[in-house]
């Protein structure tokens, strides 16, 4: 029974080593739990504040972003714009070319007078077109033997021979 009363000595010793809080100590505890509610409070509002500096850094690249999209955009619509006055100027040179135009950079000079149809401009200035565009090229003997033909090469050499003294 030794071991039995040598057990609970130590649980009795142990509790006796922590006093209980008595009079004065007793009302200090509140007061250290104040310390205690301030710091939590001032955690509180640390992580309300780094919150809100995040929310306000997101926003900041949101802004940015748009930012950037909007320019992205605006070149977007401006390399847009380009290819699509490229493309008209293409589709009037070929209609210039397919109308049998001389020049067509002069062709294109005068289109705006003529609210830019080609049909109006051929009309009023003939001379800047070509008017066998339109026509087939003409048929016939050119006065030179048929590449296929053969020549009798001795009677040419005599019409040379004969030039030359």
């Amino acid at each position: 029974m030794d071991g039995l009363q040598n057990g609970t000595q130590q649980v009795d010793e142990g509790a006796a080593q922590q006093p209980e809080p008595q009079g004065d100590q007793a009302q200090q505890a509140p007061a250290q739990v104040e310390p205690d509610d301030a710091a939590k409070a001032r955690a509180d509002y640390e992580a309300a504040l780094r919150e809100r500096d995040d929310k306000i850094a997101e926003l900041e690249g949101e802004i940015a972003e748009a930012a950037k999209t909007a320019e992205s955009a605006e070149k977007l619509r401006a390399e847009m714009d380009e290819l699509r006055r490229q493309g008209d100027e293409q589709r009037v040179g070929f209609e210039l070319q397919l109308a049998g135009a001389r020049n067509v950079k002069a062709a294109r000079a005068l289109l705006a007078d003529h609210d830019n149809d080609v049909e109006k401009l051929k009309a009023a200035e003939p001379w800047l077109f070509d008017a066998g565009a339109a026509s087939p090229a003409p048929a016939g003997a050119t006065g030179l033997p048929n590449a296929g033909a053969a020549a009798d090469e001795g009677a040419q050499m005599r019409r040379w021979r004969k030039c030359l003294t």
